[in-house]
């Protein structure tokens, strides 16, 4: 089914709107058709990722629990005395969120799942 773009606009405004600004595209960068080298590669893009402290704090759910992460990764040496403070003054400044949107349990299987899809 055809519809012109005028019409399209019509039915679906705010669909349109989000479809121009282009703000929660998504890349296809691949198209299997053997859908058992599709499951492989997609079940090893996060083989071997080791989560930094940006993935940790977007875990938090508060200011209080990101400052517990970045304390506990500088006592561990995970991270240095420097960063740790440019971390705390932006948690400080912009709030946990400014580190990006939290991250839900199950975070990277969900993605897999997107990434599977398409």
């Amino acid at each position: 089914m055809e519809v012109d773009k005028k019409r399209f606009k019509k039915m679906f405004p705010h669909l349109a709107k989000e479809m121009e600004v282009k703000e929660h595209g998504v890349a296809i960068t691949s198209v299997r058709s053997d859908a058992q080298t599709a499951e492989k590669v997609s079940s090893e893009k996060f083989v071997g990722y080791m989560p930094d402290v940006i993935d940790f704090i977007r875990r938090c759910d508060n200011g209080r629990q990101a400052k517990e992460v970045i304390n506990y990764l500088k006592k561990r040496g995970e991270i240095n005395r420097e960063y740790a403070q440019r971390l705390r003054k932006q948690l400080n400044e912009k709030g946990v969120r400014s580190f990006g949107p939290k991250k839900e349990d199950d975070y990277y299987l969900k993605l897999s799942d997107t990434k599977k899809q398409t």
